[in-house]
């Protein structure tokens, strides 16, 4: 068949009641991003001309600014009433002014935008199977799940022709006992899907408008109705913490095979966490109980010791990171430099080869090549009202317990004692030590103590 024109329907109305959350339901996230950015992510590699997607009432705000960032042209449309599936694709239909009626032309793709596994991969085998040489009128997404449970059935006759999908709560001792489940994912030529659709009745157990009794009635009307079965990971929908918790879960295995598959050494791959865009290269090597939020990449022949946490970082070639280190959004640490432990980083760039060890922060930092910072070594970059920012140039070395007070530029080769606090311009080469002058005080420190241990018993004594 000619090539068709195609638009997205996502249906996110749902409450989530399950949930037990003020935050709609497609907005919780899966490896840190909501699962309804994961659905139109799938949807938007298909390059489709828009997207309508139905929330329910007081959630378009927070949806519309979800779907903003998927990439694709986007409507936001309310079903007001929670009157079912079929209900929800109604509400689409003035969105899609050019899928249907009389002129209509091009497919409509329905989703539900509590699907984060769904893969781009499993719709263009749909979308291939719907304009392939049989050309149904109607395709649905099917699974066969080890426990059936309560999903609705996809009876099928001999030649594979889908003749209804029952929910289980209207279908017959028989027809719970088929193995072949509705993922409630569709494809339909847009005309006849609304034709369908404007006819549904919601004389069932739930009395709502079923958008599967669209496949009975195709069926019904001499229409040629498939299905295509998919993994069963792949369709599941997350309406519950628990179902959060397996998406995530599902997710993360798919991530860290995608890591080893790389070209990546995980030595625990179950206890390192990846957010949905971790990009990681060939032979680095990652040590158990790490966890990436959105934003990294790691390049190749880096190494990530134990127990760290990135997010927002690039991690280039060779470089070592941790353990227990903490690198946040602006971090960007240079080819074989060295992050260590208890280091926490933000905005900050660390050149080819420099070194901060330990228990050190670096706040809106440039560290120039070869810099090594001692232990114990902040930037001070906040004074409460603005932030500013911290130079230190190539081979330049800052002793250990060093406050840098923001802004500050230290010059190439220049060394800053131990102890120092300081700020402004240091010189290249100068060797620069800020200390106070030591005072010493004879039994100060006992004097101290009894002191206040003599105001804490007057306290006592007066009921403070």
């Amino acid at each position: 068949m000619p090539e068709h024109r195609l638009a997205v329907v996502v249906l996110a109305a749902g409450l989530g009641t399950r949930m037990k959350s003020k935050l709609p339901k497609v907005l919780h996230k899966v490896a840190g991003r909501s699962m309804l950015g994961h659905v139109l992510a799938a949807a938007a590699a298909l390059r489709p001309e828009r997207a309508v997607i139905v929330a329910g009432r007081g959630m378009e705000e927070a949806v519309a600014a979800e779907a903003a960032k998927a990439g694709v042209m986007h409507k936001v449309v309310v079903q007001t009433e929670r009157l079912g599936t079929g209900h929800a694709v109604a509400c689409a239909k003035p969105a899609l002014e050019g899928y249907h009626g009389p002129s209509g032309d091009g497919d409509i793709l329905i989703l539900f935008g509590d699907t984060p596994l769904l893969r781009t991969e499993t719709l263009e085998s749909l979308v291939a199977a719907r304009r392939g040489a049989a050309a149904p009128a109607i395709m649905g997404l099917a699974f066969r799940p080890d426990d059936p449970a309560r999903y609705g059935r996809v009876v099928t006759d001999e030649h594979g022709q889908v003749l209804r999908v029952v929910e289980y709560a209207d279908a017959s001792e028989q027809e719970r006992l088929i193995g072949l489940c509705n993922a409630g994912i569709l494809l339909g030529e847009g005309k006849t899907l609304f034709e369908l659709v404007d006819g549904l009745r919601s004389d069932n157990a739930k009395g709502e408008y079923y958008l599967t009794d669209v496949f009975a009635m195709a069926s019904g009307e001499g229409l040629k109705v498939r299905s295509l079965e998919a993994d069963p990971a792949e369709v599941l929908g997350a309406d519950s913490r628990a179902g959060l918790a397996l998406a995530e879960a599902n997710l993360q295995a798919r991530l860290r095979a995608q890591a080893l598959d790389g070209g990546a050494t995980l030595i625990d791959p179950e206890s390192v966490w990846f957010s949905w865009d971790t990009k990681v290269g060939r032979d680095v090597v990652i040590e158990p109980n790490v966890v990436f939020g959105p934003g990294v990449s790691i390049a190749d022949e880096a190494l990530i010791r134990a127990f760290c946490h990135l997010e927002g970082a690039e991690i280039q070639r060779g470089a070592i990171i941790g353990p227990f280190a903490r690198l946040r959004p602006g971090s960007v640490i240079g080819e074989t430099a060295r992050i260590g432990n208890f280091v926490e980083t933000k905005n900050a760039v660390l050149g080819t080869g420099a070194k901060a060890n330990h228990l050190t922060y670096l706040g809106d930092a440039q560290v120039g090549e070869g810099a090594n910072i001692g232990a114990g070594t902040i930037t001070c970059n906040y004074d409460g009202i603005g932030k500013y920012r911290t130079t230190i140039g190539p081979g330049a070395f800052i002793g250990s317990n060093t406050a840098l007070v923001a802004p500050a530029d230290i010059g190439a080769g220049a060394i800053v004692g131990a102890g120092s606090t300081l700020g402004g311009k240091v010189a290249p080469d100068e060797l620069v030590v800020v200390r106070g002058k030591e005072r010493r005080s004879p039994g100060a420190a006992k004097r101290f103590r009894e002191q206040r241990r003599a105001d804490k018993r007057k306290r006592e004594a007066q009921g403070k």
